[in-house]
């Protein structure tokens, strides 16, 4: 039987950020945010993608994906959304 009070692993949050502007305009911001164990395994992740075109329009797509026994990190959870611009 495993010990169920095992000290967890020290753990770290490791974040990269990438910003690409397009030809057209538009603006395009990687935001990656990794949980990481002490031998450098990633155990979940949290990447939001925020595009603004020239028109004003922002697509923001966030997934959350964690580690499965294989180590494959595998989605769990994804939320996007359209913005429009006003008109007018």
């Amino acid at each position: 039987m495993s010990d169920v009070n095992e000290t967890p692993e020290e753990l770290e949050e490791i974040e990269v950020i990438t910003t690409v502007v397009g030809d057209d305009g538009t603006v395009v911001v990687d935001d990656l945010r990794a949980v990481v164990d002490a031998d450098g395994n990633i155990l979940a992740t949290d990447e939001t993608i925020a595009a603004e075109a020239p028109d004003g329009t922002i697509i923001i797509d966030e997934v959350i994906s964690v580690a499965d026994d294989d180590g494959d990190l595998v989605p769990i959870e994804e939320d996007v959304a359209v913005i429009e611009p006003e008109a007018g």
